[in-house]
């Protein structure tokens, strides 16, 4: 019997690949939701709001009687005691993000519109590779006084899993074969991304209001203006919302979009 009332502690990865599925949410943690899509579809279906994602409400969820939570191993795990003794609870430790989807597909029932869904973003990421251009590209992630690169490696989040799966070639700091997920270089070490091609993403934290006067003052230092891409007048800025709160095919169709905008588009 499938679940009718399902809360979801996890308001990221989970929410959005449930949402794609058309699962019946009940409720899930309106924070740490920065994708627009995402929040608007949570608002219309009139999901309750569980507060903090870290610390989502009990009472509320034990007030909603759902009949499945599922979250996050990592984030969730020192409440499952208290979760399951409202209703069965399944956490999910971080994964392939494609594994994800088709866990989530199992426990819903769901497997038929998962496999429709990734057959057609496989067959545009086919199309992507056949078409990609002999080029270096970097990424960055800037934030308050910090840098952070997402690599590509066994373990990359999301995002950059899907440039790799559509064939972008990464410089050699940014590539590792072990688990890492991240580095965060400081000023000097910056150099490092020496790629023809600069995908940035300015994200000042969980509100996006000052992300473009921390992109201001990072684009104005003379370390940031000796990049080979920022030199080259190819250096791009991306929408937080996929790059930075990925949220399923969705996403990265968007990652996608800016692979054939930035990337392939490119002169």
């Amino acid at each position: 019997m499938q679940a009718k009332r399902i809360v979801v502690l996890d308001p990221l990865l989970t929410l959005g690949l449930l949402i794609e599925m058309k699962v019946p949410v009940a409720a899930t943690p309106y924070m740490g939701i920065h994708d627009q899509e995402v929040l608007a579809v949570v608002r219309r279906e009139k999901m309750e709001d569980l507060g903090n994602p870290k610390e989502p409400s009990l009472e509320r969820l034990a007030v909603l009687k759902p009949d499945l939570i599922i979250g996050s191993a990592e984030a969730h795990g020192q409440i499952y005691k208290s979760a399951s003794q409202i209703a069965p609870t399944v956490l999910i430790w971080h994964m392939d993000w494609k594994k994800h989807l088709q866990l989530l597909a199992e426990i819903t029932g769901r497997t038929g519109v998962m496999q429709k869904a990734l057959d057609e973003y496989h067959a545009r990421v086919n199309s992507i590779r056949a078409r990609m251009k002999n080029v270096i590209v970097s990424t960055v992630r800037l934030a308050p006084d910090r840098f952070v690169v997402f690599l590509d490696g066994p373990s990359a989040y999301a995002p950059f899993s899907v440039l790799h799966e559509a064939g972008v070639k990464r410089t050699a700091y940014e590539t590792v074969t072990d688990g890492t997920i991240v580095k965060r270089p400081d000023w000097e070490e910056l150099a490092n991304l020496d790629g023809d091609i600069l995908l940035y993403v300015s994200a000042s934290g969980f509100e996006s209001g000052p992300d473009d006067a921390l992109e201001k003052e990072v684009i104005s230092n003379p370390l940031w203006q000796l990049l080979p891409a920022v030199q080259n007048g190819r250096a791009f800025r991306v929408d937080r919302g996929p790059w930075q709160s990925f949220h399923g095919i969705g996403s990265a169709n968007r990652i996608l979009d800016d692979i054939e905008r930035y990337i392939l588009a490119d002169q």
